[in-house]
């Protein structure tokens, strides 16, 4: 089974952990040859955490990694503000911002104009999930993971209601399960050996 083929939760995984390994590798190499002088990764707190990480590992150039974290002012509003600010100056540096999964472009279009506006250099963004079709502000990745749909992601970061962030593979999960129950899938996804 492939990326490009979904399966139900708790079946197969929709992107296994040496598909996610070789995404990250490709994705590092594509950074690397754009920054030969070193490059500045910021991540959005929590979902870009272990993508964030091995990003920075995969790296072959001098890099430095900071976080900042946002939360929305009102459900489905669309404002944010920014919850944890960066600890490092990034002016004159060029950063890469790193994403869980780009949608609407909403959110990122706030955080571009927030960096944007410290001098840097330039700042590109690299995204694991693309969910281009959904874009309301038209903005591009520079570095792209994977194309999706639709498709409700966990895994590798992405959780539901704080649940299945540490598993080492991409699922697709049913949004109308989760939303009854967050617990749905933890039978399924979790062994006795822990997350896979």
């Amino acid at each position: 089974m492939t990326a490009s083929t979904p399966v139900p939760l708790g079946a197969v995984p929709w992107m296994g952990p040496e598909e996610l390994a070789a995404t990250v590798i490709r994705l590092a190499a594509e950074i690397d040859a754009d920054h030969p002088d070193g490059v500045v990764l910021i991540g959005v707190l929590k979902g870009s955490l272990f993508f964030l990480s091995d990003l920075a590992r995969a790296l072959r150039v001098p890099c430095e990694g900071d976080f900042m974290a946002i939360s929305h002012f009102a459900p489905d509003s669309g404002r944010v503000r920014i919850v944890k600010d960066l600890d490092i100056d990034i002016t004159g540096r060029a950063v890469v911002l790193v994403e869980d999964v780009v949608d609407t472009g909403l959110t990122l279009s706030y955080l571009l104009s927030q960096l944007g506006a410290r001098n840097p250099v330039r700042v590109s963004v690299c995204a694991l999930l693309d969910r281009a079709r959904r874009r309301i502000v038209p903005l591009p990745t520079r570095y792209c993971g994977m194309a999706i749909d639709d498709e409700f992601m966990l895994g590798y970061g992405l959780d539901y209601a704080e649940r299945y962030r540490n598993l080492s593979s991409l699922v697709v999960g049913d949004l109308r399960v989760l939303e009854r129950d967050p617990d749905a899938y933890v039978s399924n996804l979790y062994g006795r050996g822990g997350p896979h």
